[in-house]
């Protein structure tokens, strides 16, 4: 399962979600089971932040979202962000020829 998560920031903001998506991730995230790896993104005009994960089932993911540890780093980031999250399964992966 991906999870594809779009945080709209005020551009002042940005450095600070980026840290905070980043201690959350590195401390508490990718140990808990089902995670199996993400990739962090931010926009070049700073509005944006962008956070592409994989987890093993839908499950593991809401599993993470329960867990106590990962919650002020939630918190801060939605007194800061709004965020869209969406669920997605690969289609089609596409590579260099």
């Amino acid at each position: 399962m991906i999870l594809i998560n779009v945080f709209t920031v005020d551009p002042a903001n940005q450095g600070e979600l980026v840290d905070l998506l980043t201690r959350a991730t590195a401390d508490d995230v990718r140990h808990v089971p089902g995670f199996v790896g993400s990739t962090l993104h931010r926009s070049l005009d700073g509005t944006k932040v962008t956070m592409y994960a994989t987890w093993a089932s839908s499950d593991a993911y809401a599993a993470m979202r329960a867990n106590p540890q990962a919650s002020p780093y939630l918190d801060r980031a939605l007194e800061i962000a709004t965020f869209a999250p969406g669920m997605y399964e690969i289609v089609a992966k596409f590579d260099p020829a």
